[in-house]
């Protein structure tokens, strides 16, 4: 969804809780999916592989070659560390129990430090018109997109991040 979309989106509190309980779905499916009939232990790196390819053929015929949004400003997610950590868990402790509870777990913590690379220089402080902004609330100022609150919030007055009361620290 929306949550994985866009880069002014992609918050420190809600997209990292989102995107990885949305995103591990079809992985740990197709993963019990080849360990139960097949004993193939790399079905949920296969699955984000495919998922990967997708949504950036997704983002860059739809998203930049349609309506010519950059690209940096709606990039999928980096799953595969995730995906991997679950596959490495079926396949040490051979459990579909063990794999949901600690490999789901895994999973959702490896997320957000694995995104770090791509998603810091966006978090980057810049000053447009005397207001102190990220390069991530400028990106969402400047390219409005339909259906999305940007025409009625203020940059870091009203952004995503201050719905839930206040600012991550």
């Amino acid at each position: 969804g929306d949550w994985d979309f866009w880069t002014d989106w992609k918050d420190r509190r809600l997209w990292v809780t989102v995107a990885p309980i949305v995103a591990i779905t079809f992985p740990a499916a197709v993963q019990a999916w080849l360990w139960g009939r097949f004993r193939l232990p790399w079905g949920a790196t296969v699955c984000v592989l495919g998922l990967l390819l997708g949504e950036w053929v997704n983002r860059y015929f739809n998203f930049w070659g349609w309506t010519y949004f950059p690209v940096n400003f709606c990039f999928p997610s980096q799953l595969i560390p995730s995906a991997i950590i679950l596959d490495v868990v079926l396949l040490l402790f051979n459990s579909f129990t063990f794999t949901a509870v600690a490999g789901a777990m895994g999973w959702g913590l490896i997320f957000y430090p694995s995104n770090w690379p791509v998603i810091a220089p966006l978090h980057v402080p810049v000053e447009y018109n005397g207001m102190m902004m990220t390069l991530v609330d400028l990106q969402g100022y400047h390219y409005v997109r339909t259906g999305t609150p940007e025409y009625i919030r203020m940059v870091e007055k009203g952004t995503l991040r201050t719905f839930g009361k206040d600012v991550a620290p």
